[in-house]
């Protein structure tokens, strides 16, 4: 794909005649859907929780080769038109002619091609790109172009906030609109006086932390995407704001609330009819920090807080205590993320037209305010040839297609505020990216935290981005530069040397990183070289999002940045069914570290067995590493994750999304580590997350009773008890149970006069030392029961015990336990112990806390809750469970709906990730977002 352009004297208009394009992937005299063989399938989706069907639609059209998974999440989430009606899609071959039809026209409206025939060429090659799952745009793009909604094609917006009321409503407003189009926004607060400063008329101000109040209730109410997303959103406040250390403390502090009331009985779950009362909990968190505070950290020094207005020091604090808040906080509950604002603002375009403030809610896009970005995500792996070389020069053509067509939706797309739509055509910021970067380098045999891996993640991301602005260069000459260039050419041309700078710096491993490093190479020369006689024609090119839902479009192992995931994952199969396989990157990477057929199918079927390599038949340890992933038996470590972002940073106009995970056990120092790491390695953004650190904790036991403190001493009195032996025959009852995927069985016998006399515990295999351990349990628990010990002492001591297996049950009543002692008294106490007793322990069936609710707040009226009668309500409850036993038991939960939970019973434990509102199964990691692999939805904005 070339240029043709017919230039003037300096300074002249340029007669623009458009690109000529070149037949890259596609046959001439052959249309793309013709090439593949297509095939009808029904679409029907489940909660798998409760049975219900969330989606279905019947004949859909696919290309044989794309999974069930893929077919699936298209049809239910950008197929358009009423389900059931003639106006629906029905074809993926509707889909992407909807959108690319769009773009071809407006491209040709706009100038961007030479003739008629380069237009039709220029189809051809999108259409074949994206059947063949080679691109993705972002969802904005499959949702609206092409429809009769606004033509949104944006998943990313900063908004501005300023200090005066109307502002601050104007962003309440705002970010609404942006949720109700499908995708998030994030904003800078630190222009907002603080709750130390005064106000013109000499009162108080009330600082940004209690504005975020009313946003975050209103995000809350938000749908994103109408019904796929939750409302995604950044809050960032500056290290320098005076209120930096309350907005530090507010999701750590609402933490404690949520342990505080899940331990007192409510609904805390993620999606619990109690969460809503807790703060903050719908955006991320971030604080922004220039060298100079980390540079006062390092020095153990002291650091200024500003006031907004003036900006004269009001307060100094201690540097190294301030950060050390921030890394307790993100400890405890993993926000805030850290920003490095002079990092951001060094490889800033455009710092004649605004520093950049702000991110979008994923911390990849970073721009100016009021703007926005749209995305698009390659394939890695469909450019990895059979010999195991990356095709290069087949990369560079395809990022050439791909960049043309962003920068034409920006000439169509709709913005969700004039200020945006304003701004984005000013400076036509786009977000080229990736995925599949983990399965690209397990399947060339490189190790994700190893050198070589580093250098081809590199290389390639040097290679991406300089073609996307030679290409931009290109599209200058043609159409003209972005509006704001003019003024920022200096910059913009300072930030291309930098790029081509670290270019240069790549330390190559390989042949293959060799290859790719030289074609970088020339694309920046080539592209600076233009771009000094054109200039550019997008502010930015490119970013690292987490491609959560576009992902599984395009069938993807990993997302983004990230490594894979496991080495075993849960596929779908046509008809409805499912089944455990072992990744298909795995086999081809043994292949090329030279391992033979056998050899490779005895590796296979051992970690299909286990889910790991260790101790695998004839894999050499030395090899290990290749296979390292997320989570598992041997997960890489957090620096590793790291390495890895600064690796790639250099190479991209935006920055990563991407959530460093850390063990359970990691410590606040082990946070400030790899925040600071962050600061010297050159990223633009970092957030963390330790492995449970959201779950409710036991609360520390109480101070002692201050009467028992204070009475008299007791008169010691021997007492010897005597133990009551159960009749040989008497009534008992048997529990199957689900606890974070671990199943097992609870036998409990009763006195004939209703008291519990023994329990026996099954859980795990027989004759396994798990299996020993609960049996000696059972029995010891049995006689304690027998010799007269209270239940409720049991109960009291061993519900909230935390280990692993916890997480999920398949209990209404119990919806999370933390282990599953937890579970297990917390169910005795409901089948056993009177309303009263149950009470004080803070254990209620699901009908007694929404009976409670509704005593509490049901009443519509003005008048006075009244009391509840707790016999009335020991009523209904003894007949609703006598109801209850009578009814036919529920069917009985499998054991593994997602690639997640299916790697939650490899490994014995849960990995914490929310579940999904649609269809109830676990959702991984996608950036800093998870995804859904069953339905697709996700809890981020791309």
């Amino acid at each position: 794909m070339t240029e043709t352009v017919a230039t003037g004297s300096k300074g002249a208009k340029k007669s623009k005649r458009g690109l000529t394009v070149e037949r890259v992937f596609t046959t001439e005299g052959v249309h793309p859907y013709d090439e593949v063989n297509w095939e009808k399938r029904d679409v029907v989706m489940t909660n798998w929780r409760d049975g219900s069907i969330n989606f279905e639609q019947r004949g859909v059209e696919f290309p044989e080769f794309w999974s069930v998974n893929a077919t699936n999440i298209v049809t239910s989430k950008y197929f358009r038109g009423a389900v059931g009606s003639p106006q629906r899609e029905r074809s993926l071959k509707q889909l992407i002619d909807r959108v690319v039809k769009a773009y071809v026209k407006s491209g040709t409206e706009n100038g961007y091609f030479a003739s008629g025939a380069d237009a039709e060429v220029f189809e051809h090659e999108l259409t074949w790109m994206l059947l063949h799952q080679v691109f993705s745009f972002n969802s904005p793009v499959w949702f609206n172009v092409g429809t009769t909604s606004k033509q949104q094609v944006s998943a990313c917006f900063i908004l501005a906030v300023d200090d005066n009321m109307d502002s601050i409503l104007n962003w309440y407003k705002e970010e609404g609109l942006i949720f109700k189009g499908g995708s998030g926004a994030g904003l800078n607060l630190s222009r907002i006086r603080s709750s130390k400063e005064l106000l013109s008329s000499g009162g108080t101000a009330s600082g940004p932390v209690s504005f975020m109040r009313g946003a975050d209730a209103s995000a809350g109410t938000i749908k994103s995407g109408g019904a796929t997303r939750r409302a995604a959103k950044m809050v960032v406040l500056d290290v320098d704001h005076p209120d930096i250390e309350e907005f530090i403390a507010t999701k750590a502090r609402e933490e404690e609330k949520i342990k505080v009331l899940r331990d007192a009985g409510f609904d805390m779950d993620l999606s619990g009819a109690d969460i809503h009362s807790v703060q903050y909990q719908n955006a991320n968190n971030s604080v922004r920090v220039n060298d100079e505070f980390m540079r006062a950290v390092e020095g153990k020094g002291e650091f200024g807080l500003r006031a907004r207005l003036t900006g004269e020091v009001i307060e100094t604090v201690d540097a190294k205590k301030l950060f050390r808040s921030m890394a307790q906080a993100a400890w405890e509950c993993a926000d805030p993320g850290i920003q490095y604002d002079s990092t951001i603002n060094d490889w800033h375009t455009c710092p004649e037209s605004g520093r950049i403030t702000a991110s979008n809610p994923c911390s990849e896009y970073m721009h100016l305010d009021n703007s926005s970005c749209n995305l698009a995500s390659l394939n890695l792996l469909k450019f990895l040839k059979d010999d195991g070389t990356f095709d290069a020069q087949l990369f560079v053509k395809a990022v050439e297609f791909i960049i043309t067509a962003m920068d034409i939706s920006i000439c169509f797309a709709d913005f969700p505020t004039e200020a945006i739509g304003d701004t984005t055509r000013k400076f036509r910021q786009l977000g080229i990216g990736y995925a599949n970067l983990g399965a690209l380098l397990m399947a060339t045999g490189h190790a994700y935290d190893s050198d070589g891996g580093r250098a081809l993640a590199a290389a390639i991301t040097s290679l991406m981005t300089g073609t996307s602005y030679r290409r931009s260069a290109e599209l200058a000459g043609i159409v003209g530069a972005y509006e704001g260039y003019a003024r920022n050419a200096e910059a913009h041309q300072r930030v291309m040397r930098k790029h081509a700078a670290a270019n240069d710096a790549i330390r190559t491993m390989h042949s293959n990183d060799v290859t790719v490093r030289d074609l970088a190479t020339r694309e920046w020369q080539r592209g600076i070289e233009i771009g000094a006689r054109s200039g550019w024609r997008n502010a930015q090119a490119s970013v690292l999002a987490p491609t959560g839902t576009i992902g599984f479009m395009m069938d993807c192992d990993t997302t983004g940045i990230e490594p894979d995931f496991s080495l075993v994952k849960f596929k779908k199969l046509v008809g409805g069914g499912s089944m455990q396989i072992v990744n298909q990157t795995v086999p081809r990477a043994l292949g090329a570290l030279g391992y033979q057929d056998e050899q490779i199918e005895a590796i296979i079927e051992y970690i299909a067995q286990h889910g790991h390599v260790v101790d695998a038949p004839g894999l050499r340890p030395e090899h290990y590493e290749v296979f390292d992933c997320a989570v598992g038996e041997r997960s890489i470590k957090p620096l590793g994750h790291v390495r890895m972002m600064a690796a790639v940073q250099p190479f991209i106009s935006g920055a990563i999304s991407k959530t460093v995970n850390m063990p359970e056990s990691a410590t606040v120092e082990e946070v400030e580590e790899i925040y600071f790491e962050g600061w010297k390695l050159g990223l633009k953004a970092l957030a963390i997350y330790r492995d449970n650190c959201k779950v409710g904790q036991p609360l520390s036991t109480g101070k002692k009773d201050a009467k028992a403190e204070t009475a008299e001493p007791e008169k010691v009195v021997e007492y010897k008890p005597v133990r009551k032996r159960l009749p040989k025959k008497r009534p008992s009852q048997t529990l199957s149970f689900t606890v974070g995927g671990a199943e097992g069985y609870l036998h409990a016998g009763s006195y004939p006069d209703d008291g519990l006399g023994e329990i026996f515990v099954k859980l795990g295999k027989q004759g396994s030392t798990l299996a020993g351990v609960m049996d000696a349990f059972s029995m010891s628990i049995s006689v304690g029961l027998q010799y007269g010990i209270p239940l409720e002492f049991y109960v009291s001591k061993f519900s909230n015990l935390r280990f692993e297996p916890a997480g999920m049950t398949d209990d209404p009543d119990i919806r999370i336990a933390t282990s599953v002692l937890d579970y297990l008294f917390r169910r005795l106490a409901l089948d056993y112990l009177p309303y009263e007793k149950r009470a004080q322990l803070g254990i209620f069936t699901a009908r007694e806390r929404t009976a409670q609710v509704e005593s509490d707040y049901g009443s519509s009226s003005a008048s006075e809750p009244e009391s509840v009668d707790l016999e009335e309500l020991r009523s209904t409850v003894e007949s609703n469970r006598a109801a209850e036993r009578q009814a036919p038991p529920a069917p009985r939960v499998e054991a593994a709906h997602s690639t997640a939970e299916l790697m939650d019973l490899h490994l014995g434990k849960a990995n914490d990730a929310p579940l999904c509102m649609t269809c109830g199964t676990k959702m991984r990691p996608a950036g800093s977002c998870y995804a859904c692999e069953g339905c697709g939805a996700t809890s981020g904005c791309s």
